[in-house]
C-alpha cells in the first residue's frame, strides 16, 4: 500500500485537528456537568434514627399565605425555599426567615407554621417528609 502526496496531507491534517477535536469534547463535557451544594445536613430528630418512608411536596405559597399550626407525627420535615422568602415559626424555637436557596429542618412532633410575609410576591420550595411510621398521618392540625 503506497501513500500519495495527498494522503499524507490528510493523515498529517488530521494528527494535527483530532488532538484539538478530543480537548474540545471534553471540555464541553466537563461544562455540562451538574454542580452540587450541599444546603443541609442534620441528623433526625425525635424519630429514633429510623425512616420508613421519604415523601417529597412541591410548596407553593402565595402573597400572604400562611399554612395553619400544625405537627408531623413521626415525620423530621426539611424545608427548601426555592423562590422568594418564608417564615418559619417553630415551638420552642425563635421565628426564622428563610431565603431562597437556604433550608431547615423542623423535628418530628413539632408544632409549627409557615408563612409568606410578602404581600405582592409568591415563595416556592420544597418540602421533604422522612416519616419513621408510615401508618400515622402525615399532617395534625393544632390548636392555638
Amino acid at each position: 500500500m503506497s501513500f500519495g502526496r495527498r494522503e499524507l496531507l490528510y493523515l498529517s491534517a488530521l494528527g494535527t485537528v483530532f488532538p484539538e477535536m478530543v480537548r474540545s469534547v471534553l471540555a464541553q463535557a466537563e461544562q455540562a456537568a451538574p454542580k452540587f451544594s450541599q444546603i443541609l445536613r442534620q441528623d433526625l430528630e425525635s424519630q429514633g434514627q429510623k425512616v420508613e418512608e421519604t415523601v417529597a411536596i412541591a410548596a407553593d405559597f402565595g402573597p400572604a399565605s400562611v399554612s395553619p399550626w400544625h405537627l408531623h407525627p413521626g415525620a423530621q420535615e426539611l424545608l427548601f425555599v426555592s423562590d422568594g422568602r418564608l417564615t418559619l415559626e417553630v415551638d420552642g424555637r425563635e421565628t426564622r426567615i428563610i431565603n431562597a436557596g437556604e433550608a431547615s429542618i423542623i423535628p418530628a412532633d413539632t408544632a409549627h407554621q409557615v408563612s409568606n410575609s410578602s404581600t405582592d410576591l409568591s415563595a416556592k420550595g420544597l418540602v421533604v417528609f422522612s416519616r419513621s411510621a408510615k401508618d400515622k398521618p402525615l399532617l395534625v392540625r393544632v390548636k392555638r
